[in-house]
């Protein structure tokens, strides 16, 4: 995030804005705080210079968030800059509300958004099932299907579903947090790998397979429809054109031979 704000140059009309509430900002730093009048003079403050937290917020609008969201955090940084400014220190408001509010929406991407990397089109379409979800609770008396969104939204289920799907990029858990009441049961980490059933036969199963390259054609294709395609000794006689007494025999050469190679291979 590169946009840079300062309180000159391109801002003119923001310091303008600012400069405009600066006896009303010595007077209320001046107030003590039990003074009645004090709060009304800052909430006239703080609405006073809130379009410039819109605007602010304005020129993050297509980072996947919403603006009304961002314009809040701008605000937010705006009522900590009116709370902590210190008119005696001679810096003028707005080299510091501005960087205050800049960093206010900086922490929100870094704290708030997308962990992983997101298509916007897809973030949005999130963004808008948040939205539909509450609004069409209230209309059907119940909680949406996925149909009933893709229907609002105008888009397929699938999309409704990858943007629902989507949302675990939003944020990143730690593998060092806790797991169970007061990190009884260790931590997340502890729970997570194990031993790759496939990956392990990996060995036996390529073994088996240059075995089985070694039998004759008519026995690999015997294998291949018994135990691959799961055909009865029945229907492999009627393909192969022997009986169903000569299949039997031939599996179990084929499977004594395979079992031979294999054992004689681990010893």
């Amino acid at each position: 995030m590169n946009t840079t704000l300062t309180a000159t140059g391109g801002t003119g009309s923001l310091t303008d804005t600012f400069a405009q509430f600066h006896d009303q900002l010595l007077l209320l730093h001046r107030l003590p705080d039990c003074d009645t009048g004090r709060e009304r003079l800052r909430a006239e403050i703080i609405c006073g210079c809130a379009p410039v937290a819109r605007r602010l917020a304005l020129r993050f609008r297509n980072r996947g968030e919403e603006l009304d969201d961002l314009t809040q955090v701008a605000t937010i940084g705006l009522i900590k800059a009116v709370d902590r400014y210190e008119p005696e220190r001679g810096v003028p408001f707005a080299s510091y509300v501005l960087p205050t509010m800049l960093g206010e929406i900086k922490r929100y991407f870094r704290d708030r958004t997308w962990t992983l990397h997101v298509q916007r089109s897809l973030q949005e379409l999130h963004l808008a099932v948040c939205r539909a979800v509450p609004e069409l609770s209230q209309q059907l008396q119940r909680t949406p299907t996925v149909d009933d969104l893709a229907e609002h939204l105008h888009v397929n289920a699938e999309q409704v579903r990858q943007a629902l799907d989507c949302a675990a990029a939003y944020t990143a858990g730690s593998l060092n947090a806790p797991v169970g009441e007061d990190g009884a049961e260790g931590q997340l980490q502890d729970l997570l790998g194990d031993v790759d059933g496939e990956v392990e036969s990996l060995p036996e199963r390529d073994a088996l397979r240059q075995a089985i390259d070694t039998l004759p054609e008519r026995e690999r294709r015997i294998l291949r429809l018994r135990f691959v395609d799961c055909r009865t000794q029945t229907e492999i006689a009627e393909q192969v054109g022997v009986s169903q007494m000569h299949v039997s025999r031939l599996l179990a050469r084929a499977l004594t031979v395979l079992r031979d190679r294999l054992t004689s291979e681990d010893d």
